[in-house]
């Protein structure tokens, strides 16, 4: 696959994985994209953790799912990510970002306007969406045959200071050449945000993965191979659109649209 065609293809899966486990081959390979990633003086600041033993992947599934139910209960999700969502594609038309909620379940469907108001958790834990969310959460995470932890060495990670910076610029490229490597093999990623959103599922996560003091764990992947055939999540969302080029670039001074003249 061309790098072109990877970076048009690159997608966040939301959907279960194939049951084949991902191949020593293709493992070497992930981690030999993301640590040919450009670092501040080749300092190199990541280290990895590949899970793969379904007991240890099982446990994680266990606190990403109630990690989403809590999320989702006490309506702290949305109270965070409500700018982010949504809903029809008016909305997606008038704005080329944020995440398209196109699959909900039609007892939903009349509700979905009071979810970011004062009635919405009541609405949403009446319908019983946040245990939804969280069994299909757990589901997809313990399912998945391989797990990555991305980790940050705490000497070149230090927030405040310009190396914090060096190395979050690092992790991006490296995850970018993990993920575009990953499309190429016919391979997804998911992003298992939700046990960094409730701090003490987070710290079973650290106490789990014996991540040392040295470390700072800075986020868990989800990895596996896809197919188009594969059902997707109970509730599911797209987000394919993107801002137009005159939209994202300005000339010579910020907010200057107009293109210089040639020669000029």
């Amino acid at each position: 696959m061309e790098l072109k065609e990877a970076i048009q293809r690159r997608r966040t899966t939301n959907r279960a994985f194939l049951k084949k486990p991902v191949s020593e081959e293709h493992i070497r390979e992930l981690i030999y994209a993301a640590n040919r990633a450009p670092s501040h003086f080749n300092s190199q600041p990541w280290d990895f953790i590949l899970i793969q033993d379904r007991e240890m992947r099982n446990k994680i599934g266990d606190i990403a799912a109630d990690s989403m139910k809590q999320l989702i209960g006490k309506g702290d999700f949305f109270k965070r990510y409500q700018k982010y969502f949504r809903f029809g594609k008016k909305e997606i038309e008038n704005d080329k970002s944020g995440i398209h909620v196109d699959r909900i379940p039609a007892p939903l469907r009349p509700f979905i306007s009071k979810v970011f108001g004062p009635t919405g958790i009541k609405v949403m834990n009446s319908l019983k969406v946040p245990s939804i969310l969280g069994r299909d959460q757990g589901k997809i995470v313990r399912e998945s045959p391989l797990l990555l932890a991305f980790m940050l060495k705490k000497s070149e990670y230090r927030p405040g200071e310009k190396s914090g910076i060096y190395s979050l610029i690092s992790m991006g490229a490296a995850l970018e050449n993990l993920w575009l490597t990953a499309t190429s093999l016919g391979m997804g990623i998911q992003f298992v945000s939700t046990p960094m959103e409730v701090p003490q599922n987070w710290q079973k996560i650290l106490k789990l993965l014996a991540v040392p003091d040295s470390h700072e764990l800075m986020a868990i992947y989800r990895l596996g191979y896809t197919s188009e055939s594969i059902k997707r999540p109970t509730i599911d969302w797209v987000s394919d659109q993107r801002r137009e080029f005159e939209d994202l670039v300005s000339f010579e001074f910020f907010g200057n649209r107009s293109r210089p003249q040639a020669g000029k």
